[in-house]
């Protein structure tokens, strides 16, 4: 049977938006050759990039008629396809789009009039115009908003956030026509409150640019600063908590040992399409992706301190890693420093070991770390007990109470009961 729509990549960006879809009643199929079998069987593929959603979530979905499947046939069906390809870092500093160009071929190739076809994946300006277009058009034969619709929406998923779920959460849509910036809002106008019309394809792909490089240069700002206050002897959470009751002109960004998430900082000069985008390179990026690149070393950098004023040394310290994943509260580990961490400790002769209510098994690049079983027998063991991530679940008074050496990179243990970033 035909269906309204197929999400293609079934990773952080698709999971969320085929569960907003199957959700509104949109009968949804969803191509993942990789992911597809686990997802059909009610299970998640447990590679860390599922976003909030859960093995419960994805049967509920399965039972409102969601269909995974690896067959990319199925995409010759559709009304509605949304490309949700993965973007993963690239050698040259930006993004690899070789997923995106994957994706594009398999749907090109069943690709029929009237479609609408909506870009997702993380991209920058002159993606949709310059690298998925010609894709689409020499491997179907058909002519961009002429034969087909073609658009681009930035993705906006926050994982674990339950204030702006899907519905909440404005999307800002530009298409190579008027009449296909139309057809993608009456699409999500299905699925969203509030749909907001760029005036391109560029433009909303300039929005994603925007609020990904506004998040990691405000971070690369306190987490420097984090930095500073350390060495001045300033309590920097107290200087924030301060500041941000301040009613215009600032919003407060806190420190942590990484950033993490889905959302690479990008500068489009570093695209693999780059002479579509002319002009002067975003220097405060690349300096704001150095800095920030630098916060897992300066963790690493604390701990020794640390253990070396207590008399130990990190050869042969035990260390125990709280929370590996990139936010609170959600199993979801893209792009989270706890990973550089742990290598780097071992590297340097540490016994590692973590605990995280969300990921039963962790293995960072290939190499095991043992689970803590029993929270406060690990932390009272443990010659430096390292908050990397602050679940809910986490008492943190009775963990500053039973471990020897508590380094806390998030400010959330009280004050005075543990060492701060």
């Amino acid at each position: 049977m035909p269906a309204d729509l197929a999400v293609i990549g079934l990773g952080s960006h698709g999971l969320p938006l085929a569960q907003a879809a199957v959700g509104a009643g949109v009968d949804t199929i969803g191509y993942d050759p990789d992911r597809a079998r686990d997802l059909a069987s009610g299970r998640l593929p447990g590679t860390g990039a599922e976003g909030a959603l859960t093995a419960a979530d994805v049967r509920r979905m399965l039972s409102g008629g969601f269909r995974p499947t690896a067959d990319p046939r199925e995409l010759g069906r559709v009304r509605t396809a949304v490309i949700c390809a993965p973007a993963p870092p690239g050698p040259s500093g930006g993004v690899d789009l070789g997923p995106l160009a994957e994706a594009a071929r398999a749907l090109a190739a069943r690709l029929r009039p009237h479609t609408t076809v909506i870009l997702e994946s993380p991209a920058g300006p002159g993606t949709t115009e310059e690298f998925l277009r010609p894709l689409l058009e020499s491997g179907s034969g058909l002519t961009a908003g002429r034969d087909f619709h073609l658009a681009y929406s930035p993705g906006r998923t926050d994982p674990g956030n339950r204030t702006h779920g899907y519905a909440a959460t404005p999307k800002v849509i530009g298409g190579l026509t008027p009449a296909c910036t139309e057809s993608a809002a009456a699409f999500y106008g299905r699925l969203t409150d509030k749909v907001v019309r760029a005036r391109g394809p560029r433009e909303a792909e300039t929005v994603h640019v925007l609020e990904t490089n506004y998040r990691h240069v405000n971070l690369a700002l306190v987490n420097e600063m984090a930095v500073l206050c350390h060495d001045l002897g300033v309590d920097l959470w107290d200087v924030i908590r301060c500041a941000e009751t301040k009613p215009y002109g600032f919003q407060a960004f806190r420190p942590g040992p990484g950033v993490g998430g889905h959302g690479l900082p990008l500068d489009p000069s570093c695209l693999p399409h780059a002479d579509a985008t002319p002009g002067n390179g975003l220097r405060m990026v690349s300096l704001a992706r150095d800095i920030n690149a630098r916060m897992p070393q300066y963790v690493i950098q604390r701990a020794t301190q640390l253990l070396n004023e207590h008399g130990k040394s990190a050869r042969a310290a035990r260390v125990l890693l709280l929370g590996v994943t990139y936010k609170p509260d959600v199993a979801d580990q893209q792009g989270a420093p706890a990973q550089e961490i742990a290598l780097r400790l071992t590297e340097r002769g540490a016994s590692v070991s973590y605990h995280d209510p969300y990921v039963p098994h962790w293995s960072p690049a290939g190499r095991p770390v043992p689970r803590a079983d029993s929270l406060y027998e690990a932390a009272a063991e443990a010659d430096l007990t390292i908050l990397l991530q602050n679940h809910r679940t986490y008492d943190l008074q009775g963990i500053a109470v039973k471990a020897q050496l508590l380094l806390d990179t998030r400010g959330t243990t009280p004050a005075g009961a543990a060492h701060r970033l």
